[in-house]
């Protein structure tokens, strides 16, 4: 025989040692006899029949009407139909709610008996818009459901095989698979199977019997146990060495949270500050303060998710409104022309939600140290079509440099950092760029393993229509680069929608710094 019967569960050992070859049951019959719940019989008779010691011999459907705790007391207090109609023949004509207030009946119920009994014409609404009888019959409706309540009084089920048409029909009214509580009847669908023992069973049962093995034996030894003295009593299961043991689960950070954690104490260990804000902006910090013309192509709807309610903010701090606005039309004092437009001050307080993260960069400038450092994390939105590339929300890690002394070499330094380091890229290039509100600008490009070169993102020198107007007179670095991307590289992805993946198992797998 290939089955070792020290190996058997409980489960299995007390299930063969009960059953005699030629039997048929099935789980009532188990769960009354040995006292299994469901899930420990459905454990048994798949192991035995993955063992080829059981087989299924019969399957059939069956549909069970439950009486419910509603259906219990309508049994035994009446119908709201009887109810009403016993009131009516004792009391005379009332109206609906006079009847509802007397028999303590939702308003609800006492509109649907009603409609039941005038349709039947056992009752009607007089001229005075009262109930009253005009048969002394309960409808046969209502008579069928009350036979249905007194034949479930018993057992409280009733199985639809055993019913007439007639009775199937009545009770179809009355029951509800779901949301039962105020109906008299519970739907239950439900398959009841029927096994029986194969020869080869016999001969483990009678290897059981030989080696003593009863499924009583001790699985676990406990304190209780050991207090009581009750594992004297019995024997102990063998302890299988090359048993598998259950998997572990522990909790753990998010693989991507990790690393946007890890980035962050890299950045303050050098000295920089984190800085943070709202994800809904308005086109003043999230362009304007930036001097990025109001009428630049990116101020469009089909890059900027505008706010529907409110769309306008009340107001902009002073005095960087009035300062950025002459900066756009004529340059106000930093030394350039601006835009030469007239600036829209409606289209500024118009709201949107962050798409840059340079816009809280804009907001730093308004109250940053020099020399100073600054960064931040920040969550950006913007149409975009979703690729392995690309998001319609993400996140950039953006931060400015401020001091008399910095300079184009420290922002490539940066650059490095963040694509060698932080992304863990082998192959970098840098090159040149356009931006609004830098220059010099500078791009940086990684190489992916799998996805070839693509922009980490961009980079340069503040230029003084942005940092003048916003009280600084210093040369300020800044950067935007896309940290979704970063970890891409960082934790061996080929799709930047696997960081955000509802997978648990791969969020329980992957490993992050």
């Amino acid at each position: 025989m290939d089955i070792d019967v020290k190996k058997l569960h409980p489960l299995e050992v007390k299930l063969l040692r009960h059953v005699p070859l030629g039997r048929k049951f099935s789980h009532e019959d188990i769960m009354d006899e040995l006292g299994y719940k469901v899930g420990q019989c459905n454990q048994a008779f798949s192991w035995l029949e993955a063992k080829g010691l059981l087989k299924e011999v019969s399957r059939r459907k069956r549909t069970l009407y439950e009486l419910t705790e509603y259906g219990v007391s309508i049994g035994k207090e009446g119908l709201p139909a009887e109810r009403i109609f016993s009131y009516l023949k004792e009391n005379g004509a009332h109206t609906l709610p006079e009847i509802s207030e007397a028999l303590s009946l939702e308003q609800s119920d006492v509109g649907s008996a009603f409609g039941l009994l005038s349709g039947g014409k056992s009752v009607r609404l007089n001229e005075e818009r009262k109930a009253e009888c005009i048969s002394s019959e309960l409808p046969g409706q209502v008579k069928g459901q009350r036979a249905l309540l007194d034949k479930a009084k018993e057992s409280h089920l009733l199985d639809e095989a055993e019913l007439t048409q007639d009775e199937k029909k009545t009770i179809s009214q009355m029951a509800k698979k779901r949301g039962a509580l105020s109906s008299p009847f519970k739907l239950v669908e439900k398959e009841e199977i029927v096994y029986e023992m194969l020869p080869e069973a016999d001969e483990v049962k009678k290897e059981l019997e030989k080696a003593h093995i009863t499924g009583e034996e001790f699985g676990l030894l406990t304190p209780e146990m050991l207090l009581s003295g009750s594992w004297k009593n019995g024997t102990f299961r063998p302890y299988g060495v090359d048993a598998p043991t259950s998997r572990l689960i522990p909790g753990r950070t998010n693989a991507y949270g990790e690393y946007l954690t890890w980035v962050k104490d890299k950045l303050t260990s050098l000295g920089f500050e984190e800085f943070d804000g709202p994800l809904v902006e308005n086109e003043f910090w999230n362009g304007d303060a930036l001097f990025m013309p109001q009428f630049h192509a990116a101020r469009d709807i089909h890059d900027v998710y505008r706010i529907k309610d409110p769309v306008h903010v009340k107001y902009i701090d002073q005095p960087w409104l009035d300062q950025v606005a002459k900066t756009h039309e004529d340059g106000w004092n930093t030394g350039s022309r601006g835009w030469g437009y007239s600036f829209d001050h409606e289209f500024t307080r118009r709201q949107v939600l962050r798409s840059q993260g340079t816009v809280l960069s804009a907001h730093q400038l308004t109250k940053a140290k020099v020399p100073g450092k600054y960064f931040g994390v920040v969550r950006c939105f913007r149409y975009d079509q979703v690729d392995a590339t690309h998001g319609a929300d993400f996140y950039q890690t953006e931060g400015i440099v401020l001091g008399n002394d910095v300079n184009l070499r420290n922002l490539l330094g940066l650059l490095k950092m963040f694509a060698e380091e932080i992304a863990g890229a082998e192959e970098v290039k840098y090159v040149p760029g356009y931006f609004p509100f830098t220059e010099p600008s500078i791009e940086v490009h990684i190489k992916h393993p799998k996805l070839g070169w693509f922009e980490l993102g961009g980079s340069g020198i503040f230029r003084p229509e942005v940092t003048k107007a916003l009280g600084i007179d210093v040369p300020v670095l800044a950067w935007g680069l896309g940290i979704d991307r970063m970890a891409l590289m960082h934790l061996g992805l080929d799709d930047i929608r696997e960081l955000f993946t509802p997978d648990i198992e791969a969020v329980r797998t992957r490993r992050g710094n």
